[in-house]
């Protein structure tokens, strides 16, 4: 019989639902609010900050290495400035207060006050007892942080655990692939799941030449055919690379178990469709246009 800690396709899915939730506050309002109020204004360098804050006041270099998919340039632009604007613990405190607002705003004061809620976050911070620091610096930096007290607040930050602690590993996994920050956006696009190369020119600092030539380096390896489109190798590889992701992420689900990672399942699936529904993500964001 298949169990939670052998089915790698339990534990993406259950990560899935889980990022789904915590990836909301990156486009709430409340962020900005947020941020603003301690003196970030620019879209970019709030979410630079807010998720490298936990590492500290890290220079450029470290958040392009640990975002991946970012241009350099770009990222110099606002890091390591932004620290003297605010510093780390201010964003933090500004991030999690923006997290609150937006949450109750998305879900509503019954779903952050239910039996629920508090379920669903213990399981999140029980499957996130299992992670491992090793190699994965934006995951045990967020390890380093407090447990909020509130319960949704508390579930917020055990998706965030696990969702870094994922993120990691798939760096990893896109390493061994040998794609670069751009080639693995590319392709992730490519197969209707990522973002457009709109929201990847707005967001991420490439330029439509930079996208040309990493399809170019793509197709001369063999993995995007001439309209742009995975070939066979392509989709291989991105199967490849997400297996290889669910094996250097399948402890926290496997000491969750069969029966708590359906249930964390089912309860952040709820979630995160109550918040989409509300509108928690822009319309534009995933596809290949």
């Amino acid at each position: 019989m298949t169990t939670a800690a052998t089915d790698h396709r339990a534990g993406r899915r259950c990560h899935n639902v889980l990022n789904s939730l915590h990836a909301t506050h990156y486009f709430a309002p409340e962020l900005g609010a947020e941020l603003g109020a301690v003196g970030i204004t620019s879209p970019r360098a709030v979410n630079f900050a807010v998720r490298s804050a936990a590492l500290g006041a890290v220079g450029a270099g470290t958040v392009t290495a640990t975002f991946y998919n970012y241009k350099y340039e770009l990222v110099a632009r606002h890091v390591p400035a932004v620290w003297r604007t605010a510093a780390p613990e201010q964003v933090l405190a500004a991030r999690l207060r923006a997290v609150d607002a937006s949450v109750r705003r998305l879900l509503g004061a019954d779903a952050v006050a239910s039996d629920e809620m508090a379920e669903a976050a213990a399981l999140a911070l029980r499957a996130a007892e299992a992670c491992s620091r090793t190699a994965r610096p934006l995951y045990s930096a967020h390890a380093d942080l407090p447990v909020p007290e509130e319960p949704h607040l508390a579930y917020w930050h055990g998706t965030t655990l696990l969702r870094e602690h994922r993120g990691d590993g798939h760096l990893a996994a896109l390493m061994s692939a040998e794609l670069d920050g751009l080639e693995a956006v590319v392709t992730h696009t490519a197969t209707g799941r990522g973002m457009t190369p709109a929201w990847v020119s707005a967001t991420r600092g490439w330029t439509r030449e930079d996208w040309d030539a990493a399809v170019a380096r793509l197709r001369d390896r063999g993995l995007l055919d001439t309209s742009g489109e995975l070939t066979e190798r392509g989709v291989a590889l991105r199967a490849e690379i997400e297996a290889e992701t669910d094996r250097l992420d399948r402890a926290p689900y496997a000491h969750l178990g069969t029966e708590g990672v359906a249930r964390l399942t089912e309860l952040g699936t709820a979630f995160a469709r109550a918040a989409a529904a509300a509108g928690a993500f822009p319309a534009d964001l995933v596809g290949k246009a």
